[in-house]
């Protein structure tokens, strides 16, 4: 969240970053609205001092003028009204604040689509097959890994099933990268609930904005998790950190769900876009004159992922309309498929600054005694699944359609391949 003290002292850079990103916000009714609260506040504050007053004078007048207990009452009555105009100012004033996304960094580019995103560098050379090659989901159908049509009767378009090697394999990825940013880069793993109350969505930065792109329990109201983000950045919700803790750093494995209302039609072959998949998220709450730092570092651990899987990948600098809701820079990660014949976004490794720490209240004293602040928190997919499946399949094929399998996963899947050794 923006603090509103800035937005008063800085309009025209936050009107500036939201035009960036291509957003339109009413910060003109947001300010009026804050205008008319402080100027509540101090006509209260004078009724109040007021009312003092005259209790004061009530108290050494033994004969109890009527007319100065008239006045009290009214004063008593016009303050209840105004704190009630107050609590639904605050309220209004709230529901704009969450709203307004995360100011876009300073360094990153301009542009409002992908084709304002920046190529930093690449790793590994494209394939050059000497045959066509197949899509994933001719390969995961040759070798009945992936079941689409069971997966839809259970739940609908965009569901999968995953079967015999095609389910080892995602558990081996996923146990694979626990274990690796557990034990060479000390992050901490977690075991997450996979449904959360409203708030911490909205401490995530993903209510109210994106809530027809969520599942929900109505009856409870809670909220299926759309990546491990949200329940991670509220791990430490109203708390106040010490500083010398920090930064910390988390690893998740969860299932994510959502609906993708906004990707309809498009992406319907194979599991590039479905309702349900899982990742393993990467998460770091830091100082804030450590954020930049860390926020290489925590990619450069997601980009280590990517070379030990021997796949060829990029990795992108997001310009500010590409920018998630919370973050103000970001870096895609994007995996080649040759068989879908483009590159596939595996991770997006983000520095939301204060921004969730803020709706979040999560706060840290950098020495005893001083005045709490808010940490700088940062996220990043290492990696998500379900794409980096297909860019396994798609660059370990041969011509007979067989599957080789990335050496780092053997001792992991307890086989080399899939196909015609199964």
């Amino acid at each position: 969240m923006i603090a509103l003290d800035y937005i008063r002292r800085n309009t025209a850079h936050v009107q500036h970053s939201l035009q960036q990103r291509g957003g339109e916000i009413d910060l003109d009714r947001l300010l009026l609205l804050d205008q008319q609260r402080r100027e509540l506040i101090s006509r209260m504050e004078k009724m109040r001092a007021r009312r003092k007053m005259i209790a004061r004078l009530i108290g050494n007048d033994s004969s109890k003028p009527e007319d100065l207990l008239s006045e009290t009452r009214q004063l008593s009555k016009d303050i209840k009204a105004h704190e009630g105009l107050n609590r639904k100012l605050s309220l209004e004033i709230d529901d704009l604040l969450l709203w307004i996304p995360n100011l876009v960094g300073e360094e990153v580019p301009e542009g409002l689509t992908s084709q304002g995103n920046i190529t930093l560098r690449q790793w590994g050379a494209i394939p050059n097959f000497t045959f066509e090659p197949r899509p994933h989901w001719e390969l995961a159908e040759k070798w009945g890994i992936i079941d689409f049509d069971r997966g839809s009767k259970l739940s609908g378009s965009r569901f999968f099933v995953l079967r015999g090697r095609g389910a080892q394999l995602q558990r081996a990825l996923i146990a694979w990268m626990m274990d690796h940013h557990t034990r060479e880069h000390a992050y901490t793993e977690v075991y997450l609930p996979y449904l959360v109350r409203r708030d911490i969505l909205e401490g995530s930065g993903n209510l109210p904005k994106f809530s027809d792109n969520l599942y929900r329990d109505s009856e409870d109201d809670l909220w299926l998790i759309p990546t491990a983000e949200a329940p991670l950045t509220n791990l430490h919700r109203d708390e106040i950190l010490d500083a010398r803790t920090l930064p910390l750093s988390y690893v998740a494995h969860t299932p994510c769900f959502r609906r993708e209302k906004a990707a309809a039609g498009k992406d319907t072959r194979g599991i590039k876009r479905v309702h349900q998949f899982d990742k393993v998220e990467l998460y770091k709450l830091v100082t804030p004159e450590t954020s930049n730092d860390e926020l290489q570092y925590l990619l450069a651990d997601a980009e280590e992922i990517c070379r030990l899987l021997e796949i060829p990948h990029r990795t992108v600098e997001l310009c500010a309309g590409e920018l998630a809701f919370p973050a103000t820079k970001s870096y895609d990660l994007e995996m080649w498929a040759p068989g879908s014949n483009e590159w596939l976004e595996v991770s997006s490794c983000s520095n939301c600054t204060d921004f969730q720490s803020r709706r979040a209240n999560i706060r840290y004293r950098a020495t005893p005694g001083s005045r709490p602040d808010y940490p700088h928190t940062l996220n990043g997919s290492a990696l998500a699944l379900p794409r980096v499946i297909i860019a396994i399949l798609e660059n370990g094929q041969d011509a007979e359609g067989n599957i080789h399998v990335p050496r780092i996963l053997w001792p992991y899947t307890g086989f080399k391949s899939i196909g015609q050794d199964q």
